[in-house]
Formats: structure tokens, C-alpha cells, sequence
């Protein structure tokens, strides 16, 4: 089918091309070509139709790699979905479209150990970042903490103090101040070297070495033994905090010479944050970069961070900053926009949670009168008001991660759903890392197609679930007696309905 662009948008007949003349194109025009180039939303060369990704099943291990819907086009989130339904499924590749192979895969344990078997990293629950572009449905990486993505055998990337430039378009509004929330050059051992053998992008807001202006999140460089502002350590007052929903972040570094820049990546330009000298502390200059690709973690493998990643590139040569601009043009055009899942609850609201396995229907996810655990039971008009309040949360942000929920307990005030050892139970949440994760959830298209799904923040492959009427976090056939695979798509979905209390 032709397509015909309009504007540099795709007509709705052509619905499978992305926008005009893509970042990679753009780029090698500059004289500066992209060497690494990852993006599970879309194509980043305009005949590029190749695989943006690699999704594993959790009911029986199979994988699928997620491609385009054309030459230049949008990811197939369709195949996903097909593939996926009934089940969850985990990010296990992210594909370099650059013909290097510099894939990013589950990161090995390093300086840092990962939660993961191994000590590796966890890898990100594929529909966890639902998003639209250019009208197309697709999926973002979401990083929560004790997630990441690494390749330490690397083509083509820059080395020593070759120049270098990278882009990353991100969710504004996740982060947190973990470190490090990373993507760009790192170390091709996972460990700490020293002093200027990173460089990447980073987005949080970790004060800890560097900051800007306001509370953040900032834009800053990773360049290790240091988040970087500006030339100074710490504060540095030309870095604003940035919350666009969608950020186009930017760093590039040659020979004593680096640069900042953002901007919206919805509309309008790049603002230059930071553009001279290589930070005036030893052991920067010269840059001592070993060429690792590194995403939602930091050289060493510290992996508390969070965010959620769409697209970036790694350039060979310091790209000018009117090709930056082109990008940025061309990212503005590629029609980004907010997809969250349909009837997930909104912070503030009262709720109750139905389940809906068919023996279940009338039953709501519940806190015990006996002891502190959760549990389902049947609720109804008639049911006494201390049965309606122990079925009725109160949605908040969420305490271990705002871009989720947390649900407070209606008659348990200061109290919330968390898990522990996997069962849900209701408590009074300690300030933290790890419990205040315990007590978030992540709302995601259901695995049923009634209501929504829960995932765990710290757990990507748990979710919410009952089970012989207890309520657990809860994989698709896993090692526990509550990860059956039996009925778990129904099991872990769940419907928002007005709250009984």
C-alpha cells in the first residue's frame, strides 16, 4: 500500500510509517552516525523493518521477536498483545538497529549484585508502559529499581576520548533518586574504574554529586564518580528540573569539551543546559570512556534507579547541535502521547477491588479483621459497614514509586497493602526503600481483558493475585503453590468498582 505523508506525518492510509526522516537518518546527514540505536516504539532509520525487541512468555518460556509495521514504522504492539494475552511477558532483548549488534540484554552482576538469579538485574515487564505514537499503540521500557539492561561487548562505540553524542526520550515523570538511572558509555567489566570511564545520560533526582536548579528531576551526565550539572561538582545553577511527560534528553563529550541539552519532546526546541569544558575535578580530562552500553543502571551496576525509556541513540563524532535540532523536530512530529491503561484508579479516589474469576465474582481483595493479611470475600449491600470499610482503599501515589499506586486501607488509616514474603497483608509503611516498594503497584491492561492487573514495583514478573481465597504477589506458574498457572489470568485481574465504605 502507498503511503502518503502529510507534513511529515503519515496519512492514516500509511499508518504503518513513522515521521519524515528518522533520527539516524539524521544524523549520518550531519555527519555524525548513529552506532547504537534502540527503541521499542519505532524505527529509528526510515528503512529500518527489522526487530525492535524481544519479548519471553511467563506460562511457558517461549519468546517473539516485536518488529515494525513497515519499513520505518512503528513497533507491532499487536503482536505483543497476541502473544502475551493471558499471560505476562519480560523485555529480554532490545535490539540494536544500527546493523552493529550492540543489543542490550539482562545485565550481569558487577559492582552491584541484581535481585535477579545470578545476581543479575531484573528485566522490565513488557506491557508495563503502555504509550501512543503517532496514534500507533506501542511500549516504553519501564525501569523500576533492581531493573537493567547491559551489552559490555560492544561495536563501534567511542573509546578513550573519541567523541561522542547519545539521545534519550524518557518519561518525565518517572524517577526517583536512586542511582543511577543511566543510559550511554559505561565500563565493559560492570564495575567502578575510575574517574571519567562513563558517560551517559543521566534523569532522577539524586543530589548526592551533582544537582541544578529546584528539586529536579534533572538532566545530567553520568561520567562515574560523579552525576555532573555543569563544570563544577554539585550544584550547578544553569541546570533546571524538567518534567515534561515526554523528555528528550541529550549528552555529548569530545576532547575538553561536553553539553547538556533538553527539551519537550511533544513540542518546540532543545535548551542548551550546559556547553564548555570537561568538569574542572581530576581525572576527566582526557575522558577515559570504554564503550559499554549501559540502560536504568549505573556503571558499577547500582540498580536502585527508576524510569522508563523509549527510544535513544549513540552517535560516532560530536553531532552539531542543528542535528540535534533535526531530531528533535522529528521526535516532536513522531506524535507522542500518554496511553494509560483503561479503569485504572485514579489517585485520590476511594475504591474497591472485584475479582473476577467466576467463582468469585462477588468477592472483593480485603483486609482480615483477625490478623493483618489480605484476602477476598464476598462483599454486598448487606454486608455489615466494618466488612464494606475492610474492602474499600483509598489510592495514593505511589510511596515507592509516584509514576504507580499505593493503596491505603479505608479503615486502617496510615496503613497499606504491601507484601510480604509474597502474601499481601495490611501495615504501617516504614520510611524505607524497600518496604515503601513492598506497598506499590503498577495498574497495567488486565490479563483478562476485565478491569486492570497489578503488578508488583519490585517484583516485574508478580502480580496481584488471590489464590484459595488468600492474596498474594503472585508469577505465572512459578515455584510457590499461589504461582499456579490455573486460572492466573483471571486471578490477577481485577475490576475498580465505586468503594463500599
Amino acid at each position: 500500500m502507498a503511503t502518503a505523508l502529510l507534513g511529515g506525518r503519515a496519512s492514516a492510509e500509511g499508518d504503518a510509517v513513522a515521521a519524515g526522516s528518522l533520527p539516524c537518518d539524521l544524523y549520518a546527514a550531519g555527519g555524525t552516525p548513529c552506532v547504537a540505536a534502540h527503541g521499542t516504539t519505532r524505527a529509528l532509520y526510515s528503512a529500518y523493518s527489522g526487530r525492535l525487541y524481544q519479548v519471553k512468555r511467563a506460562s511457558d518460556g517461549a519468546t517473539r521477536d516485536i518488529g515494525t509495521l513497515g519499513a520505518g514504522g512503528y513497533a507491532d504492539a499487536g503482536a505483543q498483545d497476541s502473544f502475551c494475552a493471558g499471560t505476562s511477558c519480560l523485555i529480554t532483548v532490545i535490539y540494536d538497529q544500527s546493523g552493529r549488534g550492540n543489543h542490550l540484554t539482562q545485565a550481569p552482576p558487577g559492582g552491584f549484585q541484581g535481585p535477579a538469579a545470578g545476581g543479575y538485574d531484573n528485566l522490565a515487564e513488557a506491557s508495563a508502559a503502555p504509550v501512543t505514537v503517532g496514534g500507533h499503540k506501542a511500549y516504553g521500557v519501564f525501569i523500576a529499581p533492581g531493573t537493567g539492561y547491559r551489552d559490555n561487548n560492544t561495536n563501534g562505540i567511542a573509546t578513550g576520548d573519541q567523541p561522542e553524542g547519545m539521545y534519550a526520550l524518557l518519561d518525565g515523570s518517572h524517577y526517583n533518586g536512586g542511582c543511577c538511572f543511566d543510559y550511554g558509555n559505561a565500563e565493559t567489566n560492570s564495575r567502578d574504574n575510575g574517574n571519567g570511564t562513563m558517560e551517559t545520560i543521566y534523569f532522577g533526582n539524586s543530589k548526592t554529586w551533582g544537582y541544578g536548579t529546584g528539586s529536579g528531576p534533572w538532566v545530567m551526565a553520568d561520567l562515574e564518580n560523579g552525576l555532573f550539572s555543569g563544570v563544577n561538582r554539585g550544584y550547578n545553577a544553569n541546570d533546571p528540573s524538567v518534567s515534561h511527560r515526554f523528555l528528550t534528553a541529550v549528552v555529548k563529550g569530545g576532547p575538553n569539551h561536553w553539553a547538556i541539552r533538553a527539551g519537550n519532546a511533544q513540542s518546540g526546541g532543545l535548551s542548551t543546559y550546559y556547553d564548555g569544558p570537561r568538569p574542572n575535578a581530576s581525572g576527566y580530562n582526557p575522558m577515559k570512556k570504554e564503550g559499554a552500553i549501559i540502560l536504568g543502571i549505573g556503571g558499577d551496576n547500582s540498580n536502585g534507579s527508576a524510569g522508563t525509556f523509549y527510544e535513544g541513540v549513540m552517535t560516532s563524532g560530536y553531532p552539531s547541535d542543528a542535528t540535534e535540532n533535526a531530531v528533535q523536530a522529528n521526535i516532536n512530529a513522531a506524535g507522542y502521547t500518554a496511553s494509560p491503561p483503561a479503569g485504572a484508579p485514579a489517585v485520590g479516589s476511594r475504591v474497591s477491588l472485584r475479582a473476577t474469576t467466576s467463582c468469585c465474582t462477588a468477592d472483593y481483595l480485603r483486609h482480615n479483621t483477625a490478623d493483618n493479611n489480605a484476602a477476598i470475600g464476598a462483599v454486598s449491600s448487606s454486608s455489615p459497614s466494618a466488612d464494606k470499610a475492610a474492602a474499600t482503599w483509598i489510592v495514593r501515589a505511589g510511596l515507592g514509586d509516584a509514576s504507580c499506586v499505593s493503596f491505603e486501607s479505608a479503615a486502617k488509616p496510615g496503613q497499606y497493602l504491601r507484601h510480604y514474603d509474597f502474601r499481601l497483608r495490611v501495615d504501617t509503611i516504614d520510611s524505607g526503600a524497600l518496604s515503601r516498594l513492598d506497598a506499590t503497584f503498577c495498574p497495567q491492561p488486565s490479563h483478562n481483558g476485565q478491569g486492570v492487573s497489578l503488578r508488583s514495583a519490585n517484583y516485574p514478573s508478580d502480580f496481584v493475585r488471590h489464590y484459595e481465597y488468600g492474596a498474594y504477589v503472585a508469577s505465572h506458574g512459578g515455584s510457590h503453590a499461589w504461582d499456579s498457572a490455573t486460572a492466573w489470568a483471571d486471578d490477577t485481574s481485577w475490576v475498580v468498582t465505586s468503594p463500599w465504605a
